[in-house]
């Protein structure tokens, strides 16, 4: 008995040339049971549409239409169909093909070698290093049309080999191209690929590298194009917004040091380093550490003494290298009794927040440099606070006291603008790490632009010539309390309002 198509199992059912098979098809097509959604391809799914259910079956169909095809080229990288719906095979011929949503593009070849890896069936795709090689292949077509990747996008591919895995495996990943290149006759482009990698190592010169990536690694500044990605994507939604200027009303030097000391009292709370507020005042007042809480009062004290500095804090960099130099003497500053946190100094070890990591050790100065660049193209003091303010939190350049030296950053550009400074109150602090979270995982800036707008208008009502007067505005709003136990409330200054 021939053998029986289980439609109940099979979401494709392939046509085919054996009679009992092809009858089987033929009678469950025209029950209704099956339908066909392209030459020698049925299926039992009446609900998706057919370009879904090629998609979703895309490698097995290709396996068992075109045995022994090889994903090659951009394809071999990307392993889906490019945004014009390309797919590229290397196959026995030259020729085009399609199915539901996608033009085959088979290229005449040589097919799997030693070393390809089997996909799906028959079908195979090219190892890293003969993918590599396809990618310098000359191309007719450009774009999305193009069997090949660009140049930047290989370089940056290669430096990511660099980056996660070291020199030594580009070094092997040029060994073995070398070997693969002379079986397939791509000894041409071989040359190509062995001079990017020259260049990536550094061992020639860099002029031929297209990718930024790529270059900055060979100038000795390699950075995190995922967090530089992340940092453009808050830059442009900072630009489509317009922001309040709230203009600095602690105007006197005492007003302004009055504000720094719960600036400086809530910045460390956030990080854990709590005082009681008397405490926190008596180290401020007395600028003596207390005798059993010795480093954790130099963190209260060192915080204080760089923003009550009105000088100080209107310095803002103009170059890049001066945004590092200030970076680290107002670290050295923050942290100088935590000589095991290396004061001063970029981290030489990486840090973690749960599962996540901050930038990698080796590209915290070239991702730096390259925020930069989205930096001084924002004009509006809250926005280049609230963009400053994320870069530092996100790259978590030190070992300990990123947060703190981040808002120390934040509030630098908003005095040098003479702008109301922000403080993130206790009973905030959990919408300031929730909207944080939000903008680097979910890549969402619209919350943490809210929420440090809210804090911004909150801290402009912190007013009063003494430390009580600004103490009972703080009470009045909640700051004091946990997250648990109240929310932030804004004082109306006009009407002593509370506004939720």
């Amino acid at each position: 008995m021939g053998k029986k198509i289980q439609i109940h199992l099979q979401e494709i059912i392939y046509g085919s040339s054996d009679s009992t098979i092809s009858k089987q098809i033929s009678k469950l097509e025209k029950e209704g049971k099956i339908r066909k959604i392209a030459p020698r391809l049925y299926s039992t799914n009446f609900d998706d549409s057919p370009e879904k259910i090629v998609r979703r079956n895309l490698f097995s169909i290709l396996g068992h239409l075109y045995p022994g095809a090889l994903l090659s080229h951009r394809s071999a990288f990307e392993y889906e169909p490019t945004s014009s719906g390309q797919l590229f095979l290397t196959y026995k011929y030259t020729r085009k093909a399609t199915l539901p949503g996608i033009t085959i593009r088979f290229l005449e070849g040589t097919g799997a070698i030693e070393g390809d890896n089997p996909l799906s069936g028959e079908l195979y795709t090219s190892q890293q290093e003969r993918a590599f090689l396809e990618n310098l292949q000359t191309s007719r077509k450009l774009g999305a049309d193009s069997k090949t990747l660009s140049f930047p996008e290989i370089e940056e591919r290669l430096e990511q080999v660099i980056r996660i895995n070291g020199e030594e495996e580009l070094n092997k990943l040029r060994d073995q191209a070398k070997l693969i290149s002379e079986k397939l006759g791509l000894q041409k482009e071989f040359l190509k690929l062995s001079k990017i990698i020259s260049a990536l190592l550094t061992t020639h010169p860099s002029k031929i590298l297209k990718s930024p990536i790529a270059t900055a690694r060979v100038f000795g500044m390699p950075y995190d194009p995922a967090r530089v990605e992340l940092f453009e994507l808050l830059f442009r939604e900072l630009n489509n917004h317009e922001f309040k200027f709230r203009e600095e009303k602690n105007i006197s030097i005492k007003a302004f040091r009055n504000f720094a000391f719960f600036e400086s009292f809530f910045s460390n709370y956030i990080e854990g380093t709590v005082f009681k507020i008397d405490d926190a005042k008596k180290i401020i007042t007395t600028q003596k550490p207390i005798f059993a809480r010795n480093e954790d009062s130099h963190d209260v004290l060192g915080t204080y003494q760089i923003v009550s500095n009105l000088k100080e804090m209107s310095i803002i960099p103009k170059s890049a290298e001066e945004l590092l130099h200030i970076l680290k003497y107002r670290h050295e500053g923050l942290l100088r009794a935590r000589l095991d946190k290396s004061p001063g100094k970029f981290k030489d070890q990486n840090n973690f927040a749960g599962q996540m990591a901050f930038v990698d050790i080796n590209f915290v100065k070239g991702t730096i440099i390259k925020a930069f660049d989205f930096y001084q193209a924002i004009k509006h003091p809250f926005a280049r606070a609230a963009y400053i303010m994320f870069v530092l939190s996100e790259i978590h350049p030190f070992l300990d006291g990123n947060g703190r030296i981040a808002r120390v950053m934040m509030n630098a550009e908003l005095t040098a603008a003479k702008q109301a400074k922000i403080i993130i109150p206790t009973v905030y602090r959990d919408d300031y790490l929730g909207a944080l979270r939000k903008l680097t995982r979910q890549r969402e800036p619209k919350p943490y632009i809210r929420m440090l707008t809210r804090a911004h208008e909150f801290s402009a009502t912190i007013l009063g010539a003494t430390m009580d007067e600004m103490q009972l505005i703080l009470e009045k709003s909640n700051a004091f309390l946990e997250h648990t136990e109240g929310k932030l409330n804004i004082i109306n200054l006009c009407t002593d309002e509370e506004n939720n």
